[in-house]
């Protein structure tokens, strides 16, 4: 339940925004945190060519995942 809003003391107590990572709390400004449910997770749907600004889209996008990797913390595969 990251993505949920905890605006009330019930809602946090029912775990709403557990886990939640803000970007802006990492200084590349990409957490580990995994938003997709497991069925989707890891997916990639957007394959740039090697062409142009396709090649700077494909370097930026592997960063992404390389910073992803390195921030994720043990038990956040997945959005709860």
């Amino acid at each position: 339940m990251r993505l949920r809003n905890a605006p009330t003391r019930a809602m946090k107590e029912w775990g709403y925004g557990e886990g939640y990572q803000h970007a802006h709390q990492f200084a590349d400004a990409v957490p580990g945190m995994e938003c997709l449910p497991e069925s989707l997770a890891g997916r990639q749907y957007y394959f740039p060519t090697d062409r142009g600004v396709e090649k700077r889209i494909a370097d930026r996008l592997e960063e992404i995942r390389r910073l992803k990797d390195q921030n994720r913390k043990p038990g956040t595969e997945t959005a709860g």
